[in-house]
């Protein structure tokens, strides 16, 4: 088994408890990993031996496209989601993380960070 990594995915996306977050969004980072066998892969070197990351990045584009109120459900919606389209992946981890959250204090982040498994 293998991890496959995708760091520091930025989207600028609608979601949050704030009507107005959702109206006018905000900036968000979304970090992946993801179980798979790449046994296969790492002789043949070729594509369609494993999940390829740009698949799974377009997983993860999509479903930040879908407003959501809270970053727990963007993240069980992305891990569920990459799951069911890539049969090969046994465990995907993903971490959403919100950039300058409005909570009346300065601070770069809040973030959800979950893993599901098959």
């Amino acid at each position: 088994m293998a991890v496959i990594t995708i760091n520091d995915m930025r989207f600028y996306a609608h979601h949050g408890c704030f009507e107005q977050e959702r109206v006018i969004g905000t900036h968000f980072r979304v970090d992946l990993a993801f179980m798979t066998d790449t046994s296969k892969a790492e002789v043949s070197d070729n594509i369609s031996d494993t999940v390829s990351y740009l698949d799974v990045y377009q997983v993860v584009k999509a479903e930040m496209m879908t407003p959501s109120h809270l970053l727990e459900h963007v993240a069980r919606r992305i891990g569920e989601r990459v799951l069911a389209d890539f049969a090969a992946v046994e465990t995907v981890t993903v971490k959403v993380s919100k950039l300058n959250p409005p909570l009346g204090g300065q601070m770069e982040s809040v973030s959800v960070e979950l893993t599901v498994s098959r």
